[in-house]
């Protein structure tokens, strides 16, 4: 009978770990000696053939061991098969051979062995899983919660899944770890990626490169190269990728598309009792890396050429990619509210989408929700749960015209959601200051189509 995976760990037996030998290479480790240094793109794969292999992460208390590996257990969580940067290092606790296996050979194994692939993706998951609910705080966001590069940085590392812990500069614990890493007022904001890097006021480009978040080399080539990774060029990728073709997937921001904004999708087919956006985007991103797509993002396209029959993609920061089929799946960008100042609060009370991120943000606040889509019910009922109240606003006159009956249904019995028909805003209110830092959305006008004007904090 094969054993089942539990939560965060496995252990593989000797019949697999024969099967698993065909894909690496076992070598000797004295005791201390680092086998994944904090910060590697494409770690290994390590299989603990016989010793004690030790994981240690950085968290908000100091250094601290998360576990250790014996004979037949492996190291490592999503990082390992997406090769992005590792959170974590890898020592020999007790002298003793390890498997290694090469991050293009876990690729292959993850195509070529179903049963070996489905026990690694769904223990790694959980792994991940693991560290979104404990919090360790291997990355640390500290500054403002109006500052929108704060606002930017938990946006990049969430849509790539990075588990992290955002702190503002006067919380106790955030004044210790400032003070033990050198970090100054004027440093802030500031992303600690473990103990090996401090990035001061970080812009995405920094953050991508830290974090591994887009290893792909200029001059790349591939059969298929899917512009976009929302759901539909995800399912893209996944459907090429399982056929055995080599997929590139970009996306400026990071996989999900809208979907990735929305807190619960009920009426996606497969998830009766509902999937948040980032659910479905974290599921599907994962299956397609584990058929070996290579994900990148953020990654913008600007041009399209084709050379006889290659198509050439010329990427904004100057990288050029061929490949002999491009799926274009770049989905909707979001509409902007025609008013004044609106560029001035995004990131800063404005924002798109109705995330954990957000509602944090907003708790025990007044909510204003612009729309009348699928994604506008799913958010105001989401918000509802922690805001003071939510003010739906939308240009129609019937609000079921566009929106499913089950959201509408539950707007109405909602007691903190106050619905406005025939609706739109019609002027930002923010605070007056000098200070970028504290600038932020403090109140709207809304007017009627009837004339009327009203005030809302």
């Amino acid at each position: 009978m094969t054993q089942r995976p539990a939560d965060v760990n496995y252990t593989f037996s000797s019949a697999q770990i024969e099967q698993l030998k065909a894909y690496g290479e076992i070598r000797p480790h004295a005791e201390g000696e680092m086998l994944i240094e904090e910060g590697t793109a494409r770690p290994d794969f390590l299989v603990t053939i016989s010793g004690e292999t030790h994981i240690f992460a950085e968290t908000t208390e100091g250094q601290k061991r998360l576990g250790y590996m014996e004979t037949g257990q492996f190291s490592g969580d999503l990082t390992v098969m997406t090769g992005q940067a590792s959170l974590v290092h890898v020592t020999m606790g007790r002298a003793g051979d390890v498997l290694h296996i090469a991050h293009r050979d876990l690729q292959r194994l993850l195509v070529e062995n179903s049963a070996l692939s489905d026990i690694i993706v769904s223990t790694l998951s959980a792994r991940r899983d693991f560290a979104h609910e404990r919090q360790h705080g291997a990355v640390i966001v500290i500054g403002e919660a109006y500052d929108r590069t704060v606002f930017t940085a938990r946006d990049l590392l969430s849509k790539h899944s990075v588990p992290h812990v955002w702190m503002t500069p006067d919380d106790d614990v955030a004044k210790r770890i400032m003070e033990a890493r050198g970090i100054s007022e004027g440093d802030l904001p500031v992303v600690v990626r473990g103990a090996s890097r401090v990035l001061s006021s970080p812009d995405v480009a920094t953050l991508s490169e830290a974090f591994a978040l887009d290893l792909l080399p200029d001059g790349a080539s591939a059969d298929v190269i899917v512009v976009g990774a929302g759901p539909g060029g995800l399912a893209a990728s996944v459907y090429a990728a399982s056929e055995g073709l080599n997929v590139l997937t970009l996306d400026q921001d990071g996989p999900g598309g809208q979907a990735g904004t929305s807190s619960k999708i009920e009426n996606y087919l497969g998830f009766p009792t509902g999937v948040s956006g980032r659910e479905l985007a974290e599921r599907a991103s994962v299956q397609a890396q584990k058929f070996g797509a290579l994900m990148a993002a953020p990654a913008c396209a600007e041009g399209l050429t084709k050379n006889g029959d290659v198509y050439c993609l010329v990427l904004k920061d100057g990288r050029q990619l061929s490949a002999k089929s491009v799926v274009i799946a770049t989905g909707a960008q979001y509409r902007r509210l025609p008013i004044e100042n609106l560029e001035r609060f995004e990131g800063r009370g404005i924002y798109y989408g109705a995330t954990p991120m957000e509602a944090q943000l907003c708790s025990g606040s007044e909510v204003a929700v612009v729309g009348a889509g699928n994604s506008a019910g799913q958010g105001a009922v989401y918000l509802s749960q922690t805001a003071k109240a939510v003010h739906v606003a939308f240009r129609r006159p019937d609000i079921r015209e566009t929106m499913s009956e089950y959201l509408v249904r539950r707007l109405e019995e909602t007691p903190n959601i106050h619905l406005y028909p025939e609706t739109e805003v019609d002027a930002l209110h923010g605070m007056d200051t000098n200070s970028l830092a504290d600038e932020r959305l403090t109140g709207v006008r809304w007017k009627h189509a009837n004339g009327e004007t009203k005030e809302t904090p």
